[in-house]
């Protein structure tokens, strides 16, 4: 399937945060992964429901990374 990365402030009191959807890994590797992405973009986030959060607009850095990593990546939203 195709991983989609996109940019939201809904409910977070305006501050944005990178949202990565559509990853097909269990919960262990994912955790994994959000953990990677995390640290490739030097902020926190969590992981939860199967969506990784990444805290700012790092957007182009999360594609880099999942796309080095093999994935098939778009960009969803604005």
């Amino acid at each position: 399937g195709v991983v989609r990365v996109s940019r939201e402030t809904k409910g977070r009191a305006g501050k944005g945060v990178t949202l990565v959807r559509g990853v097909p890994l269990d919960d262990d590797e994912l955790n994994a992964l959000g953990k990677k992405l995390k640290a490739a973009c030097g902020s926190g986030g969590t992981v939860k429901d199967g969506v990784i959060e990444v805290q700012g607009d790092h957007v182009e850095r999360v594609m880099a990374a999942l796309v080095a990593q093999g994935f098939k990546v778009k960009r969803a939203g604005g």
